[in-house]
C-alpha cells in the first residue's frame, strides 16, 4: 500500500489531472465570472498548498472525547448503540451495529458515510444497504456517523448533532472520531482492519478518511466528489455566482460561505483556495489506501468525469489492480441500485479484511 511519495511525484499527479481528463483552463484572458476570477480560483495547486493542508490536518485531534451510550436497541442478533462524543467541542451523535457475543479484536470494521445532506436513517438507509451484504454483514463492525447540524434516526427516535454544517471538511472529523469512540466502547472492533463504504457526499468522505487517518485500509466509493477544480466544479461555481444554484449535497454552505462571500469581496480567491483542496482527494492519491470506485455513465448528479479524474492520478502515482480498482456502468445513475453487480464487488472488496 502506498501512503507517502515524494514530493516530485505529488507535482506530476497533478501535472497529470491537468492534462487528464478534468482539464484546467488557462488560455486566452483571466477568465471573470461576477468579478471573480476563475483563473486565480481555480489555477492548479501548488505542492506548497497541498502540504500546508496536510500541516492543518495533522493538528487536529480526532480522539473521542466525553463519550456516552445514549441508546441501545436490539436488531436481530446484533445489538445497536446510539453514543454522543465531542469532537473539537461539538456534541456529535452516532450509531454503531455490533454482532452480539464476539470476542476481543475479533471483527473489523466498517464505516458508512451517507450522502445527501439530511442525515442518515438507520432502518430506512442503513439496514436496507447492509441487507444486500448477506451473511458477511454480520462478520463486521458497522460504524454509522451523522455529520454536524445533522440528525440521525432510527424508527421514531432522532438524535441531532451540533455545530455548522462543513461538508467534506469536519465531516471526516466526525466520523474519525466516531471511530475512536467505537474502540473504546466495544471490545470486539479490530481498529487495524477498518474501510469505509461511502455514498456521494460520503464517498468523498470516506476518500478523506482514509487520506487523513491510517488506521484505515480499504475505502470503497460510490460516486463521490473527488476534484474541486475539474470543470464540473467550475461549471457549478458560475451557475451559483449567476444566481442558479444547482440542488447538489454541500453546495448550500459551500455557495453561503465561500461562493458569495468572494463574489461580494468579503473572501478573495486565494482564500477560497484551501477550501477546495482540502475537498479534494485527488491531489491526495499517495495517502489513499486500497480502493474500488463505482460510477454510472448516466450520473446527472456526480458526473463520472470526478470518478475517472482519480483513476487518472492514481494511475499516475503506479496504483495497481492488487489496492485499486474502477467499476463504471453503462446505464447506472446516482444509486447503487443501479449500479448492476457493484454491491457484489463491495463485498468481495471488504472481505479482504476478513483474511487479516
Amino acid at each position: 500500500m502506498i501512503r507517502r511519495v515524494r514530493i516530485g511525484i505529488l507535482v506530476m499527479v497533478v501535472a497529470t489531472v491537468v492534462s487528464g481528463c478534468e482539464l484546467y483552463s488557462h488560455e486566452g484572458d483571466d477568465r471573470v465570472v461576477e468579478g471573480v476570477s476563475f483563473t486565480e480560483l481555480f489555477r492548479p495547486p501548488t505542492a506548497s498548498e497541498i502540504q500546508a493542508i496536510e500541516s492543518e490536518w495533522a493538528g487536529r485531534s480526532t480522539s473521542a472525547v466525553d463519550v456516552q451510550l445514549v441508546a441501545q436497541f436490539r436488531i436481530s442478533t446484533s445489538t445497536l448503540s446510539i453514543i454522543s462524543h465531542l469532537v473539537d467541542g461539538v456534541t456529535h451523535f452516532g450509531g454503531i451495529l455490533a454482532p452480539d457475543g464476539a470476542s476481543v479484536g475479533s471483527l473489523p470494521v466498517v464505516v458508512y458515510a451517507h450522502g445527501g445532506d439530511s442525515g442518515v436513517s438507520i432502518d430506512e438507509e442503513v439496514l436496507l444497504v447492509l441487507s444486500f451484504l448477506g451473511d458477511v454483514r454480520n462478520q463486521f463492525v458497522v460504524v454509522v456517523p451523522s455529520f454536524r447540524s445533522e440528525s440521525i434516526r432510527y424508527q421514531s427516535n432522532i438524535w441531532l448533532s451540533d455545530g455548522p454544517p462543513s461538508p467534506w471538511n469536519y465531516d471526516v472529523d466526525d466520523a474519525l472520531s466516531l471511530l475512536s469512540a467505537t474502540s473504546i466502547l466495544v471490545p470486539a472492533a479490530d481498529m487495524e482492519r477498518v474501510g469505509v463504504v461511502g455514498l456521494s457526499r460520503g464517498g468523498g468522505v470516506g476518500l478523506l478518511m482514509g487520506i487523513r487517518d491510517p488506521r484505515i485500509s480499504v475505502v470503497v466509493d460510490f460516486f463521490g466528489p473527488t476534484d474541486f477544480f475539474g470543470p464540473f466544479i467550475q461549471d457549478v461555481v458560475e451557475e451559483a455566482l449567476l444566481g442558479s444554484r444547482r440542488d447538489l449535497p454541500g453546495l448550500d454552505f459551500l455557495d453561503e460561505q465561500f461562493i458569495q462571500a468572494v463574489k461580494r469581496g468579503d473572501m478573495t480567491e486565494e482564500e477560497v483556495r484551501p477550501e477546495l483542496i482540502r475537498r479534494s482527494p485527488v491531489l491526495f492519491v499517495d495517502r489513499i489506501p486500497d480502493l474500488q470506485i463505482h460510477h454510472g455513465n448516466l450520473d446527472m448528479i456526480v458526473p463520472v468525469s470526478q470518478s475517472k479524474s482519480l483513476e487518472t492520478a492514481m494511475l499516475a502515482a503506479g496504483r495497481g489492480p492488487s489496492g485499486f480498482e474502477t467499476y463504471y456502468y453503462e446505464l447506472g445513475q446516482h444509486s447503487p441500485i443501479t449500479l448492476v453487480g457493484s454491491l457484489d464487488r463491495t463485498v468481495d472488496f471488504l472481505s479482504r479484511l476478513l483474511e487479516n
